[in-house]
């Protein structure tokens, strides 16, 4: 088969690889329910990801393979050393100048969706978050439950609204991090940390601890309930007799 032929046929394998791997991306479901408006930037942003990662996979596997097919050592040349080649300038600087062009719009795509991700709304509740080996409790203030600061072990919060959610620890280094959000940050003793979601979808959806925070870091799970507004303000009236003290057990439905 003469050269030509055999990189024709190499391109056409090429292209279907590219297209099947793309595919494939969207075709299965790799990640639980979207259920913020920042889940569904940061899904976007991972199928960017994947459709400028693709080609280039299949790009190098591709060479590489091509190489070894079409220029593999036959048998009776293992003494010969390979011909003398030169460098070609023009195709160093292509191959350099064109991964640092992709690279650097996939850097500033990224922070475009960190910034639309963290950008402060009008109007946002703030609701605090104390990790603790090994468990969560969740403060609301005066500014949310219109009376006395609620203390619960359940979190509530309403559709459609953002949320700040200010993370403190008792003891040791914790992440609070709820999949369906797609959003994570370590909570630090000794530091306040933030992280704003604008959750959209109802449901009930985990919360967890990403990082290892002792022998019962596996049981250090929560919950998180979206609810309409209307929901929301009835469980916190519902909670204001506990007012002051932590109101909804673990395991309490609220």
């Amino acid at each position: 088969m003469d050269r030509r032929r055999s990189a024709t046929i190499a391109l056409i394998l090429g292209a279907v690889a590219i297209a099947a791997g793309i595919a494939i991306s969207y075709a299965i479901h790799w990640f639980p329910a979207s259920a913020s408006s920042q889940a569904k930037n940061t899904d976007r942003l991972y199928h960017v990801l994947v459709i400028a990662s693709v080609p280039i996979f299949v790009l190098v596997t591709g060479v590489i393979l091509y190489c070894i097919w079409q220029f593999r050592m036959r048998p009776g040349e293992e003494g010969k050393d390979g011909p003398p080649i030169h460098g070609n300038t023009r195709l160093e600087v292509f191959w350099t100048a064109l991964p640092t062009a992709l690279l650097l719009g996939l850097v500033g795509y990224s922070f475009v969706v960190l910034h639309e991700n963290e950008k402060k709304p009008a109007r946002e509740i703030q609701v605090g978050v104390t990790a603790q080996q090994f468990t969560w409790t969740y403060q609301y203030p005066s500014s949310v439950t219109g009376g006395a600061p609620l203390n619960s072990y359940q979190l509530y919060v309403p559709q459609g609204e953002s949320v700040e959610f200010n993370l403190r620890s008792k003891d040791v280094i914790h992440a609070f991090w709820v999949p369906a959000f797609r959003i994570q940050e370590d909570v630090v003793p000794g530091i306040t940390t933030h992280w704003r979601a604008t959750p959209d979808r109802i449901g009930t959806y985990p919360v967890v601890c990403n990082l290892l925070c002792g022998v019962g870091h596996s049981l250090m799970r929560s919950e998180v309930h979206v609810v309409p507004e209307s929901k929301f303000k009835e469980w916190l009236a519902s909670q204001k007799g506990a007012s002051g003290a932590t109101a909804s057990a673990p395991g309490a439905s609220g």
